[in-house]
Parts: C-alpha cells; sequence; structure tokens
C-alpha cells in the first residue's frame, strides 16, 4: 500500500509527497530490522501501526514545537507528513465512542476503581490497538473509574 502510494506520488512528481513517503518506508524498514534481531512479531499489520503512530506523535510534537519557535515553514512541512502519515492508520475513534469502548471494556472485565487501571489498559491496548492514542485513552479511563 505504502509503495504504490510512493510509485503514484513519483509519477505525479509531488516531490514532498515522495519524501514523507520515504521517511515512512525507511522508518519501516529499520523496525523490520529490528524485530528480526528479536522474537518473530505477532502481527505485521500491528507492527505497521505501531510505526505510523510513533512518526505521528513525533510530527505532532514538532509541529508544536517550531509553532512555539516561530518556525511556521518547518511546522508546516511536519503538518504535511503528519496529513501523509495519518492516510495509513486506521481512523481513530472520536471521545464519546473511545469513552464508550473503554466502559464497555471495563465493565467486562470487572474494572471499577484507581486499582484497576492497570489491567483496564491493558485490555484497552490490545482490544482498541491503532484507533485510539494511549494517552488519550487513559484519559479517558480515569473519567470512565472515577464515575
Amino acid at each position: 500500500m505504502i509503495t504504490a502510494a510512493l510509485t503514484a506520488a513519483m509519477k505525479a512528481r509531488e516531490s514532498e509527497r515522495v519524501a514523507a513517503l520515504r521517511l515512512v518506508q525507511a522508518a519501516l524498514k529499520n523496525r523490520d530490522i529490528e524485530a528480526r534481531t528479536g522474537a518473530a512479531p505477532a502481527d505485521d499489520d500491528a507492527l505497521v501501526i505501531e510505526v505510523l503512530q510513533k512518526m505521528a506523535k513525533q510530527r505532532r510534537e514538532s509541529i508544536e514545537m517550531y509553532t512555539n519557535g516561530g518556525r511556521d515553514d518547518l511546522a508546516a512541512r511536519e503538518a504535511f507528513e503528519l496529513e501523509v502519515i495519518e492516510s495509513f492508520l486506521p481512523a481513530q475513534l472520536d471521545d464519546a465512542a473511545a469513552r464508550d469502548a473503554i466502559a464497555a471494556i471495563a465493565a467486562r472485565i470487572g474494572a471499577t476503581g484507581a486499582k484497576d487501571m492497570g489491567a483496564l489498559m491493558g485490555a484497552v491496548k490490545t482490544e482498541l490497538a491503532g484507533r485510539i492514542d494511549m494517552a488519550r485513552a487513559s484519559r479517558l479511563a480515569r473519567t470512565v473509574l472515577d464515575t
């Protein structure tokens, strides 16, 4: 999928998109090499999503830093890369849907208080991986457990 997008961008002579897609490919290749030295990954799709989410998080942080530093040109480049990266990620749950999903998981595993936060987040990570940022999931889980 990424290779096909890279080929299409090259044919359309979209140099910025080509550069962003090459960054994605390089990150995936590096992660693949790292995975070969250890145990085989359980799911290739999960590995790709993990890499893309990490890259997206890095871009969001960079955009914030560049904007605060008055470097709007660099922030714009990072925003474009973020847009390209996010186009390959699964659709993210909105807050209401994420809260409902986390509440359902909490009810199923019997999580009722702050002491159950670790178990709840473990279940959320396995069930909602790729569809919600774990920092956001943690904030929502706290509100679910407090109510």
